[in-house]
């Protein structure tokens, strides 16, 4: 079986991110992939600026607290004012443009004003309230590199920098489709022996929630050739095809001979719990191109686990996301678990509010309850027993499902 940081690295490096982009407005670029490197052509802020509301004054007036200063101009944000005359102050507000003589900008809760003057209890220090022209971002900078889902963080960066749009790779076509003649669709009735299609659901929202454009196929029939029809036409304007179940050798398993049939196909056995079976390979196209493919599990926790980690970075490597590891923390682990597996095992786990991780109390393969009560994995390593108070390496859902 492979490792799986083998399986890891072999996904990643077959991945080949999309070619196609496109320049999309500010407005519209959230959650997509930045296709090049933004640079800022102004200044952020533009020119020095109070950071309070308050008054502007030169440190020569000020040497002691208590001093009474005319003010001699009034300054709100968006206006310029005028010199500072020495022995004055001006009365400044919160963004606006420190005027050539300001040495700091005192903040209004330590003055008193007294009609047409103020009194300042604050010698302030020098700059002190005051915003340096391009202390944020210089002219030329490098603000927003290449590879990255823009954030909307990251929108208001590109936005403080005069960028009205940004270059964004396409998003990543993916067709889905799912076999078994078992799988009832919610809604209808259950018949005696049937199941109902949850990872049709699981899995659509997963890539919806990567930013892919989603093509549901629906139920396929469960033969050889409606399986090999449906591969076909999910080639054939999709980038990745991801299917669960059905890759395994028995009579009614038609994936498998479907996908060596259409094209090329890896299956691959990796140490992992749960999960194991991942079925990667491609399938070619009337036009000589290919598209990825993907066969999940059919279980439905080995099918999210295996998706969230293995399927979801080479999915975002395809987008051009160039970090597609998660993240992961520290934790004191609040459970034993003294019988470890040869492979690797990903635990359903909530964290307590004092820097613990807890276990789900069933961490059987069809528990699909348990990823509701989680709120992440706990990764341990092959042969890796735990007793309360170890330490255990924990992935948030938060990192495992953007």
């Amino acid at each position: 079986m492979l490792t799986f940081e083998h399986a890891f690295e072999r996904l990643l490096a077959a991945a080949q991110p999309v070619a196609e982009t496109r320049s999309l407005p500010l407005t519209a670029a959230a959650g997509r992939v930045l296709a090049a490197a933004q640079y800022s052509t102004v200044a952020s802020p533009p020119l020095d600026n109070s950071a309070m509301d308050g008054y502007a004054v030169r440190l020569a007036d000020v040497a002691a607290a208590g001093v009474c200063l005319p003010v001699s101009q009034r300054i709100a944000a968006g206006q310029v004012g005028s010199v500072l005359q020495p022995g004055t102050t001006a009365r400044i507000f919160t963004g606006a443009p420190v005027p050539p003589g300001v040495d700091a900008v005192v903040m209004q809760e330590r003055c008193v004003a007294n009609g047409d003057a103020v009194v300042v209890n604050h010698v302030p220090r020098p700059g002190e309230n005051i915003r340096r022209a391009g202390e944020d971002i210089a002219i030329g900078a490098e603000i927003l590199q290449a590879g990255i889902r823009l954030r909307p963080q990251d929108i208001a960066l590109a936005a403080s920098a005069g960028l009205p749009e940004l270059p964004v790779r396409r998003r990543l076509r993916v067709g889905v489709f799912f076999t078994g003649d078992e799988l009832v669709q919610p809604g209808e009735p259950l018949p005696p022996g049937g199941i109902y299609n949850s990872n049709r659901y699981a899995i659509r929202a997963l890539l919806e929630g990567l930013g892919c454009e989603v093509r549901d196929l629906g139920a396929v029939a469960d033969n050889l050739a409606a399986t090999r029809e449906a591969l076909r036409k999910a080639a054939a304007d999709n980038d990745l095809i991801v299917t669960s179940g059905g890759v395994s050798v028995g009579e009614e398993d038609h994936v498998k001979p479907a996908v060596e049939a259409e094209g090329r196909l890896d299956l691959w056995k990796i140490a992992i719990k749960p999960g194991k079976p991942l079925a990667f390979g491609e399938i070619n196209r009337n036009d000589g191109g290919k598209a990825w493919f993907i066969g999940l599990p059919g279980n439905p926790v080995s099918a999210m686990v295996t998706f969230l980690v293995l399927v979801r970075p080479f999915i975002l490597r395809l987008q051009g996301v160039a970090d597609v590891a998660p993240r992961r923390f520290p934790l004191r682990a609040e459970f034993d678990w003294p019988r470890p597996d040869s492979r690797a095992e990903f635990l359903r786990g909530r964290m307590t509010d004092d820097g613990g991780v807890e276990l789900f109390s069933n961490q059987g393969a069809g528990v699909v309850s348990s990823l509701c009560w989680g709120d992440g994995l706990v990764l341990l390593r092959p042969e890796q027993a735990v007793q309360r108070g170890d330490t255990v390496s924990f992935a948030p859902f938060s990192e495992l499902l953007s």
